[in-house]
């Protein structure tokens, strides 16, 4: 924590406009340090978040951004122990509402 407690400066301004932040690039010292379990590093962004390590926070919740979307509707539930309380029918019907979301990356 103390590498991005100490580079943790103010940001420099950006117009409005400017998605540059978000993206799903990490460091590579980034990605070596949050190499964690679960557990830890869910520890280490709430941690972050109470300190107001911003880049931290960042580079933890880009990190959980990025395994959640290599996986399935089913296997997020099953890795988060989150029950499915919809319906088959209900189910089906918010896949065809989302339908233009879905496998966005394999027409890339």
């Amino acid at each position: 924590m103390e590498h991005h407690y100490k580079n943790d400066g103010p940001e420099p301004e950006k117009p409005e406009d400017d998605l540059s932040h978000f993206t799903d690039e990490i460091s590579d010292w980034d990605e070596e340090y949050i190499k964690v379990d679960q557990g830890t590093l869910f520890e280490l962004i709430l941690a972050s978040n109470y300190l107001n390590i911003k880049k931290l926070r960042t580079v933890g919740c880009k990190t959980v951004a990025n395994v959640l979307r290599k996986l399935s509707v089913e296997e997020i539930r099953e890795k988060y122990n989150i029950e499915n309380d919809f319906t088959p029918e209900e189910e089906e019907a918010i896949r065809k509402e989302n339908e233009w979301c879905e496998d966005q990356d394999a027409s890339k």
